[in-house]
């Protein structure tokens, strides 16, 4: 009798549409549970430092220079102070130098300073810190060299400059001493009637990405006083680290190149 069963059971495996039975090994792997599958890991996007979320959003700053005319006559001027505005005119930040008051009339535009930049609320968000460096074309080995700290505390970059015997030239670097930026400016800065533009540069010089210009402001302001509006232009998505970077170079041009009347004194 089980050899009939037997029979009857290997001879149903043969007949046409009759399901194959599964075997031990295949029951496991139908039982074993589906796992989904693992998705791609993207990298996180850049964070942006505590402070500086207006600033990523946009791709113009304006710096107007505020002056004291009583202290620009007396002499007794002890510090740059400048607001920064979108392009609306809306400002967003304020800017001031802490300098020794020895230092701005002694050293002159080759000063070291420290300049601290606060959000509408008052809290610090930037930091630029210049030391004394040369200033001279002379001395190439001991050029300009600005760090930016956003926020204060941690490097967010560096601007130096760079030797050349006929323009203004400075490299952005990142926080780990990388050329990220070039920066080049005209062989005049002194201009009469017109704006002084300086190219924000890709690192081979061949495409134009910003400008940092400094506005002609006009006869009287630039002979009575020597208060200076810039407008700095940068990509949208461009890192907002290298926006601040931009911001403290901007401080640095106008201390080398254009701010004179008060610092001969």
């Amino acid at each position: 009798m089980a050899s009939q069963e037997k029979v009857d059971k290997d001879f149903q495996t043969i007949l046409p549409g009759t399901p194959h039975p599964p075997d031990q090994d295949e029951n496991v792997e139908s039982s074993a549970p589906c796992e989904p599958p693992t998705p791609e890991t993207k990298p996180p996007p850049p964070t942006v430092p505590p402070g500086l979320e207006h600033l990523s959003k946009i791709q113009q700053v304006i710096i107007h220079q505020q002056v004291e005319l009583l202290g620009v006559f007396l002499g007794t001027e002890k510090s740059n102070k400048y607001e920064i505005k979108d392009r609306f005119g809306q400002r967003i930040y304020f800017a001031k130098e802490e300098n020794v008051y020895l230092n701005k009339n002694f050293c002159g535009p080759v000063r070291p300073f420290t300049i601290r930049i606060c959000n509408n609320r008052g809290q610090n968000v930037i930091t630029v810190i210049r030391p004394l460096r040369c200033i001279s074309c002379c001395f190439p080995c001991y050029l300009q060299e600005l760090e930016v700290q956003a926020p204060p505390g941690s490097t967010a970059g560096f601007i130096v400059q760079k030797w050349d015997p006929l323009l203004p030239k400075f490299t952005l670097q990142n926080e780990n001493k990388e050329d990220v930026l070039k920066i080049v400016g005209p062989y005049a800065t002194f201009s009469c009637l017109g704006d002084v533009d300086f190219e924000v540069k890709t690192l081979n010089e061949n495409v134009t990405i910003g400008m940092i210009s400094k506005y002609w402001s006009g006869f009287v302001n630039d002979v009575f006083t020597n208060a200076d509006n810039f407008g700095i232009e940068f990509p949208v998505d461009l890192d907002v680290k290298m926006k601040a970077a931009l911001i403290g170079t901007c401080f640095l041009i106008d201390l080398m190149y254009f701010e004179q009347s008060v610092d001969r004194f």
